[in-house]
């Protein structure tokens, strides 16, 4: 592999570092890892296989020993029931013995299947139908064996009906033996078990043939239904025999089955099988067998035990075989494993040894690189968008090293180096864009502000028109809505709001400071349930929070709803909480607003939400304030927002500004009710503060970038009471707020009014007539607006 950096000079002599090419070739028994691998899979798979095979094992013998003396008693007793049907001589103590013979095995039978788990859970796992299925099948079948006995004692229905009960059975029985059979997973066991399940059903023809020739009775007499089975019974064992046994057996089983086919009583089974083919004689009632049938009872008594023990030494010697395949198959995993185990444990030293010096300084540089990711390169992001100086030294350099791992270290630092410089160069450009952002609020600003004070002398000139003094009012109003527009360019592109006020504000001025920013203020409720008043540095931050909250609220609900807007204290601190009764959120909503107020989004997010310029001023500001903005569900319906202010915002109780004089209950042509400073976007006609002193003027501004003029406070309207052609009282304004430049001068000390001396129920009532005042002007606003 190439260096990617420099070379080193050759004058300087280091230290050989093995490549990690060479150690990636030690690590060339990793396919001896592999044939590891291999080898437990295929331990795992024979192991698999092995117990597999004892569990048919386990199961043909538990299982198998049952079915096979179930089946031979429903076979006897079959033949007995069809004799008997058929008017043969046949006792009715040896028909109980018989049946008794077979409640014995049926017992036995439902003894064993009702443990049947192990074979079923082998079943499972061969992805097969589960054994217990066929045993259920069978057992469901022989509930119904005593209600057949008595419909078969009292010949009710027919004796096909009653044989074929029998043989449904006994069909199930084989069907559950065939199950049990292919479960192997041995190509040659496999083969070796067919003619087991080849012998059950041939025996099974040759007792059907039994049954049928019982069926006939002392006359001979057969229907033609059942010469047809006699007929398919005859043609299926032999060609069973031929096709499915015969070429299957071991030499020991083939001996006993043709000794057994040489047995004079087999030739008289197929001596009696071609007569009865060759010369029976139709009737019109059936099929009337040769005399030769006669000789069928003795012959099947003999050949038949003979023919159940060649079953069961097929069935037990797949059973042996498999067993014996079980024992192989665990010899060979055991010296599989023994032999792999040796060259593993030799390889694995090997890769021991030369992975833990690959792994050590893989580890040395994991560690540098973290370090770098998570601590060093955040704090360099954060100092260049901070404007600060970055230490070079902390960040890692490039020193051209020869082997892969310092390769892949200098690799790293170009990706740090060219990380750095990108955010240098986005921090450059954050920054001139945030001075240009600045400048641009700062100038539209003072437009702004220019136009505000041509509005007022307006409304001082034109103030006695009132329809356009109303006008008037609607542009103030919407001049201050572009005067907050401007402040939140402000505040995003990363700059403070100024902020005239010297003196803690009241919590219940600073409400209605916040809702006359609004537009729609008119539906805006207030409640101050506490008394508090909040830090003068904080107050146009907050006001400015408020009505972008509240200016939400009215502009996402119903036209003629009320926003109710409350403040109390609370642990943490001040709680507002604006409450509308605007449309539904989801969840999912609210979890994202909340996630864009409670952290400062970056720029990224606002340029895919530029929409929600609201939730992002309100995000900054409260992350400047330290304060708490969450969204949630109202009582109503609508939205709740619930706005936190840290206690550190709340002046002393000892701040809290004295209440004012009481005023003169008795009304006076002259008087004008002392207005509320709250910043309205309603504006009404302003003139300078009765008897203010001027104050000083203030210092220059900086040239770059200009703040935006401090926000005058703003008093809501007040009408006087006097003659109807007198012009409507004014609200006065702060003091050295609107002055000229020439009549702002040092301020003189104003004279301690001293403690109130109003009693409670004085201060009420006089609160009471101020109220009932502005309610009063309010109304004939809004009538004189088109």
């Amino acid at each position: 592999m190439a260096p990617e950096g420099p070379p080193s000079p050759p004058p300087v002599r280091r230290r050989r570092t093995v490549r990690l090419r060479t150690m990636l070739v030690c690590l060339a028994v990793v396919p001896t890892v592999a044939m590891g691998t291999q080898v437990a899979v295929t331990a795992q798979r024979l192991l698999a296989q092995s117990e597999h095979l004892r569990g048919d094992v386990e199961d043909g013998e538990r299982i198998g020993v049952p079915l096979v003396r179930l089946m031979n008693e429903l076979q006897a007793e079959r033949a007995m029931t069809a004799a008997r049907w058929a008017g043969s001589p046949v006792t009715d103590d040896a028909l109980r013995e018989k049946r008794a013979g077979t409640d014995r095995a049926v017992a036995e039978f439902r003894r064993i299947s009702g443990s049947g788990g192990d074979m079923a859970q082998h079943a499972d796992e061969d992805g097969q139908e589960p054994g217990d299925g066929r045993l259920d099948a069978v057992g469901g079948r022989l509930d119904l064996l005593a209600s057949y006995r008595k419909r078969a004692d009292a010949h009710s229905g027919s004796a096909e009906q009653a044989v074929g009960y029998y043989t449904g059975v006994i069909d199930d029985i084989i069907r559950a033996y065939q199950d049990e059979f292919s479960h192997s997973e041995d190509a040659e066991l496999a083969q070796e078990s067919r003619p087991a399940v080849a012998l059950f059903s041939a025996t099974e023809m040759v007792a059907r043939e039994d049954t049928a020739l019982a069926l006939a009775g002392p006359s001979r007499e057969l229907a033609a239904t059942g010469f047809s089975q006699f007929l398919d019974a005859v043609g299926t064992h032999r060609y069973l025999y031929d096709t499915w046994i015969v070429p299957y057996l071991p030499p020991t089983e083939l001996a006993a089955y043709d000794k057994l086919t040489g047995s004079d009583a087999w030739q008289s089974k197929l001596r009696i099988e071609n007569a009865v083919i060759a010369n029976h004689k139709d009737t019109a009632t059936g099929v009337k067998l040769p005399a030769d049938v006669g000789d069928w009872p003795a012959a099947y008594r003999t050949f038949a035990p003979r023919l159940a023990q060649l079953n069961t030494d097929r069935a037990r010697g797949v059973f042996e075989d498999a067993d014996a395949k079980a024992t192989e198959l665990e010899v060979e995993v055991s010296w599989l494993i023994g032999a792999s185990g040796g060259a593993l444990l030799l390889v694995t030293a090997v890769v021991v040894l030369t992975t833990r010096s690959v792994l050590r300084r893989l580890n040395r540089l994991h560690t540098r690189t973290v370090a770098i990711a998570e601590e060093t390169l955040p704090d360099v992001v954060a100092r260049l968008q901070r404007g600060e100086p970055v230490d070079e030294e902390a960040l890692p350099a490039v020193r051209g090293r020869q082997d892969e791992v310092g390769q892949i270290a200098d690799a790293f630092a170009r990706v740090v180096a060219a990380s750095v410089d990108g955010h240098r160069q986005l921090a450059a450009e954050r920054h001139g864009f945030g001075l240009f952002a600045s400048g641009i609020a700062s100038r539209t600003g003072n437009l702004v502000s220019r136009q505000l004070s041509l509005t007022e002398d307006l409304q001082d000139t034109f103030g006695h028109d009132e329809a356009l003094l109303a006008q008037l009012m609607r542009s103030d109003q919407l001049t201050v809505g572009m005067r907050r527009q401007i402040e939140n360019l402000l505040i995003l592109a990363g700059g403070e709001i100024p902020d005239p006020h010297t003196e803690p504000m009241r919590v219940a001025d600073l409400l209605r400071e916040a809702a006359a920013e609004v537009e729609d203020f008119r539906r805006i409720e207030r409640q101050a349930l506490d008394e508090a008043s909040v830090q003068p540095h904080a107050i146009s931050q907050i006001s400015h929070l408020l009505a972008e909250l509240l200016d939400n609220a009215t502009r996402f609900s119903p036209p003629r709803s009320k926003v109710v807007v409350r403040a109390e204290l609370v642990a943490d601190g001040l709680s507002v909480e604006i409450e509308d009764r605007g449309p539904r959120v989801t969840p999912a909503g609210y979890e994202a607003m909340n996630e864009r107020l409670h952290s400062a989004p970056p720029y990224s997010v606002l340029a895919e939400n530029a929409h929600r310029l609201g939730l992002f001023v309100v995000g900054h500001l409260a992350e400047q304030l330290q304060a708490r903005v969450t969204l949630r569900r109202s009582v109503y319906g609508g939205t709740a927002a619930v706005v936190v202010l840290p206690g550190t915002l709340l002046a002393p109780a000892a701040q809290h500004p004295e209440p004012g004089p009481r005023p003169d209950r008795e009304p006076r042509p002259a008087a004008v009710p002392a207005p509320v400073r709250i910043p309205v976007r309603e504006p009404a006609v302003r003139e300078p503060a009765p008897e203010a002193p001027p104050t000083p003027a203030p210092g220059p501004e900086p040239a770059a970038p200009a703040p935006l003029p401090p926000r005058p406070e703003r008093a809501l309207p007040t009408r006087s009471t006097a003659a109807a052609d007198a012009r409507p009282a004014l609200p006065e304004r702060v003091p050295q707020t609107h002055l000229t430049r020439q009549l702002r001068g040092p301020r003189a000390p104003e004279p301690d009014a001293g403690r109130d001396a109003a009693t409670p129920e004085e201060v009420a009532d006089a609160w009471a007539d101020y109220e009932e005042g502005t309610k009063k002007v309010e109304a004939e606003l809004g009538a004189d607006q088109p």
